[in-house]
């Protein structure tokens, strides 16, 4: 059941809104600083009191890479201060036109299980919170355009009540995960004769759980000289309708050829693994 995709369909107010307590549980919650109070009622970008954000760090800095299958568990931490300290924190990940009509959504699983951040304080004012994530690709991506940017929900309460939420306090990139192979042959090819070194670039395709071939991209052809630890690139080349490439060289010496690919915003780099070729 596509249960993450079903709440992705509705706004991420609503979305939260269902797990907002009655109005004066929440008043009594929210001054101890409890942000699952206010989830949902919080207007975009507001500012109670002076509790300030100031860092927020998504999986480490790194872009949020997924495959067909496997899910993934990543970290995001919220460094926030108060004069009275700091008791709560909240992050989601939205993408799509506006945070009222998002078309995908992660919530930590903190939310999801009702469990309490972890709030770790660096001073009498200042703490850093860290919630997890686990996201699977046959439920919370169940389209190819969700690859690229997503805005970064982010909000801290103070130990006072007081609080800031920003509905997209920072952007962060969710890609589709990349294979590249190679295999250049003959192999062993006699010294000025001719190799042909062919590959496939293919992606993650979140619709149909299948790698897919990607077409029209470039494409570095890469040579390492057996011996050394470099690879040189020697010509460009672009994957066709079905991700595949192809081209030619004249062999010269004993070493690895490889493709490598540089990356898109919806899709990580990756090189393939080098293929030695016995030159004689």
């Amino acid at each position: 059941m596509r249960i993450r995709a079903t709440v992705a369909a509705v706004s991420g107010a609503l979305a939260l809104s269902a797990f907002v307590v009655p109005a004066a549980q929440a008043e009594d919650t929210s001054k101890s600083g409890n942000l699952s109070a206010f989830a949902g009622q919080a207007p975009a970008d507001e500012i109670v009191g002076d509790t300030q954000i100031t860092n927020v760090v998504v999986n480490g800095g790194k872009d949020i890479v997924l495959g067909t299958t496997a899910t993934k568990t990543f970290t995001v931490s919220v460094t926030a201060t108060d004069p009275s300290g700091i008791a709560d924190a909240y992050v989601d990940l939205w993408h799509g036109a506006s945070v009222d009509d998002p078309d995908g959504l992660f919530l930590s699983n903190e939310f999801l299980n009702d469990e309490p951040v972890t709030c770790t304080a660096s001073s009498a004012t200042t703490s850093t919170c860290k919630l997890t994530f686990t996201v699977d690709p046959q439920i919370d991506l169940y389209k190819n355009s969700l690859a690229g940017t997503w805005k970064v929900t982010a909000a801290a309460a103070g130990k006072d009540g007081d609080y800031m939420w920003k509905d997209a306090y920072k952007t962060h990139r969710v890609q589709r995960f990349s294979k590249l192979t190679v295999n250049a042959s003959p192999e062993p090819v006699v010294k000025g004769k001719t190799i042909t070194v062919t590959g496939k670039l293919s992606r993650a395709n979140w619709e149909t759980s299948t790698y897919a071939g990607y077409s029209a991209q470039p494409v570095k052809l890469q040579f390492r000289k057996a011996g050394t630890s470099t690879y040189t690139t020697v010509k460009t080349v672009n994957t066709n309708s079905t991700g595949n490439l192809s081209t030619t060289v004249t062999a010269a010496s004993d070493g690895y050829w490889r493709y490598s690919f540089a990356g898109t915003s919806t899709t990580p780099a990756v090189s393939a693994a080098g293929d030695y070729v016995d030159v004689q």
